[in-house]
């Protein structure tokens, strides 16, 4: 999915085939046993970090582990150690993205209610390739430019520049050389186990957002009796990795984008944009149209308009930025606040995420390297689902043409994990609900938490007691919710509330973010996908 203003880190849709056949596949082979130097801590470059007391280091680990003794790579990794008197392990912690910055995500145990974070080590780290890991992949800094050709190909021209800009972005990455070939999902599980014998310990505890709940199902299937305590929030569907994922994600998102936009009109006497979710939706496509023609400041085209708004089919949390630049925009030409919001994910020169995400979904899985394919799946989704589809298409394209080899992905097993915590908003868009009902059957030992009618997508640790207190119940006491028959989840809670504007009959002054999801929002601020 796209770049977006990320306010969670977590984290991209139901017709066409599989990419390939990820059930059918097996684990990695056996690679050489790999003993790592333990991690020399100092202070950390981040002030956030420093101010929270985290110390901070790199974990050096072979590019290739069939080759141990070969080139290497460094993760950076950050600590802030446990403050109880018991001590719990260690707790690694994963944003998503993939190629979201996770070093910041050491400060999440402070978000956990009841101190129950309190007990563990919380480890954040950057995944091999991003950030301040060494070396950091990049491709094309200027990727996601102004005023782009726009998504919908409704000519052969314009389908014919979105290829060869595609095209162009995996060229540029072939500089990036050896490490393309080994920056898989595996490679990443198996530096989370590097990083375990580098801290002496037997076992992790591990909480995963979004793409990091499949680093988990990954991890916890190489090497089941290493885990320890697990929450995954926001669960990708394994079978599905990665090309039918992204189809998925668009009828899911299409749907999401309807909800708000019934969320505007449901607050019309503020934004004045509608008074029905059907007006309020023509008025936003009349607008694509409009700045597809005639780019706002010569910056904000329709893609860009798409991106800015995709994030509320994520979350409700920036519903109402979104809402007053739309405002904005129609009643008084203000162009200048839908640039700050597309800038705020699309920094000029920096593509580290990104490139991170293509490196990782294009090799993970081999996707389909006919166009005639991709064309005829994307078409058939669009015409159910036109709000993000070929934004969604285009943002993938570049594994048509990927300069590294592909792998097969695990056969995601969890039948030896002694226990997992499971959550998911039911309308979450990013990792549709099936998701996670089909981790729940592949780890029969794990409890799954529900929020029905909810559409925020990886938001536990958010400020939501039933869904949080149980987070915490689980870390302090390994206690789950109790499993019930059927294929459903094991407990309900009410969503992440939507936001009621200032203005409006009962509303309030925006409060402040939730700890956890601040902390979240700084460790993925400029990429969400998985």
């Amino acid at each position: 999915m796209k770049k977006i203003v990320a306010v969670l880190a977590a984290a991209a849709v139901a017709v066409g085939a599989l990419a390939a056949a990820p059930a059918a596949t097996a684990a990695p082979a056996r690679t050489p046993d790999f003993t790592p130097a333990p991690i020399n801590w100092g202070d950390c470059a981040s002030a956030s970090l420093k101010n929270a007391g985290a110390q901070c280091g790199f974990l050096v680990v072979p590019m290739d582990y069939a080759k141990p003794a070969g080139a290497k790579v460094e993760v950076a990794v950050s600590r802030i150690k446990h403050k109880a008197a018991q001590y719990q392990g260690i707790m690694l912690v994963n944003p998503g993205g993939p190629g979201g910055s996770g070093l910041g995500l050491s400060r999440l145990g402070q978000s956990v209610p009841n101190h129950a974070g309190d007990s563990y080590d919380w480890i954040g780290f950057d995944p091999r390739g991003v950030g301040s890991s060494k070396p950091a992949v990049t491709c094309d800094g200027n990727y996601f430019g102004y005023d782009r050709t726009p998504y919908v190909p409704k000519t052969p021209q314009i389908e014919r520049a979105w290829l060869g800009k595609a095209q162009g972005y995996a060229k540029a990455c072939a500089k990036n050389g050896a490490i393309l070939d080994h920056i898989k999902t595996t490679d990443v599980a198996q530096d989370m186990d590097s990083l375990r014998k580098a801290l002496g310990e037997k076992q992790i505890n591990y909480y995963g957002f979004s793409y990091g709940t499949y680093l988990g199902q990954v991890y916890s299937t190489l090497f089941p009796g290493n885990v320890r305590r697990m929450v995954l929030d926001g669960n990708v569907d394994p079978r599905n990795v990665w090309y039918q994922a992204n189809l998925d994600q668009d009828v899911a998102f299409d749907r999401n984008i309807k909800i708000y936009f019934g969320w505007l009109a449901k607050y019309d006497s503020v934004y004045h944009l509608g008074k029905t979710a059907a007006a309020v939706e023509k008025l936003w496509y009349d607008q694509q149209k409009k700045l597809d023609r005639t780019p706002a400041g010569g910056v904000i085209g329709g893609d860009e308009w798409t991106d800015v708004f995709l994030q509320a089919g994520y979350y409700v949390f920036g519903w109402e930025d979104m809402a007053k630049a739309f405002d904005g925009w129609v009643h008084r030409g203000d162009w200048q606040t839908l640039k700050a919001l597309y800038d705020d994910s699309n920094p000029p020169g920096d593509d580290n995420g990104y490139a991170v995400y293509s490196a990782v979904q294009c090799s993970d899985v081999q996707w389909p390297t006919n166009w005639n394919r991709w064309r005829l799946d994307n078409w058939t989704t669009y015409f159910r689902a036109p709000f993000e589809t070929w934004g969604n298409a285009w943002f993938n394209a570049p594994c048509v043409n990927w300069p590294a080899k592909s792998g097969k992905p695990v056969h995601v097993d969890g039948s030896k994990v002694d226990g997992a915590l499971l959550i998911s908003e039911e309308l979450d868009a990013a990792t549709p609900y099936e998701g996670s009902r089909e981790v729940r059957k592949l780890f029969p030992k794990s409890s799954l938490i529900s929020a029905p009618g909810g559409t925020t997508h990886a938001g536990s640790l958010s400020g939501v007691a039933c869904v949080d207190d149980k987070v915490a119940d689980y870390l302090a006491t390994g206690n789950l919710p109790k499993r019930t028959p059927g294929n459903h989840s094991d407990a309900q809670c009410e969503p992440v509330p939507q936001p009621v504007p200032a203005g409006a009959a009962g509303g309030q002054p925006k409060a402040d973010t939730q700890p956890g999801a601040q902390i979240k929002q700084d460790a993925l601020a400029r990429l969400l996908h998985f």
